[in-house]
């Protein structure tokens, strides 16, 4: 299985909306104990056992709109079917703050990451969990709003979201995406 966190690399980025990807990836990682350092396809990675499961965790280091390069790459060399072995997690401008919502296939939605990853792999139909970034007011620039930070007051939720959200991953990795579909969405 390969779990793919998406983000931009580098300080600047690290604790910003578009970054939930890989905030998702390093908290999965620090419960199971495992590194994600070692460079391969573009991507930081490391890799491990979770739920019984032999695994993979990444975060590319293509920035954002490039996503799919790191992740063509490392279904290649793992030889992974992605309908069935992957699992990418990415931030969303149309889902409420708090929500999360898993999909075995779909659109990219707008999002850059996910153009980038089915326009690379030739299909929309993997594992994708969103997590929800949108206000509860307008914006009038959603570039620069995905690269500002969480408020005070969004940051206890963004925690809470991330938690549920590696319950989430466990669950798809464990039991399937229609079960974490069933209690997660």
């Amino acid at each position: 299985m390969l779990i793919v966190g998406l983000g931009n690399p580098g300080e600047q980025y690290a604790a910003t909306r578009h970054n939930l990807g890989f905030m998702l990836i390093d908290k999965l990682a620090g419960d199971e104990g495992i590194t994600v350092k070692r460079r391969e396809c573009q991507a930081l990675v490391g890799q491990g056992h979770i739920e019984g499961n032999a695994t993979k965790l990444a975060k590319p280091q293509t920035f954002m709109n490039l996503s799919g390069h790191a992740v063509s790459c490392l279904l290649a060399k793992n030889e992974l079917d992605a309908a069935k072995e992957l699992v990418v997690i990415s931030d969303d401008l149309a889902l409420p703050l708090g929500k999360i919502r898993i999909r075995e296939r779909g659109s990219a939605g707008g999002h850059n990451g996910l153009k980038s990853i089915i326009a690379e792999i030739g299909t929309d139909e993997f594992i994708r969990l969103r997590i929800g970034i949108q206000p509860d007011h307008p914006i009038s620039d959603s570039k620069r709003f995905v690269l500002d930070q969480f408020s005070g007051t969004e940051r206890p939720v963004v925690e809470e979201t991330i938690a549920r959200s590696v319950q989430a991953v466990r669950t798809i990795i464990r039991d399937g995406a229609l079960k974490a579909m069933m209690e997660f969405n």
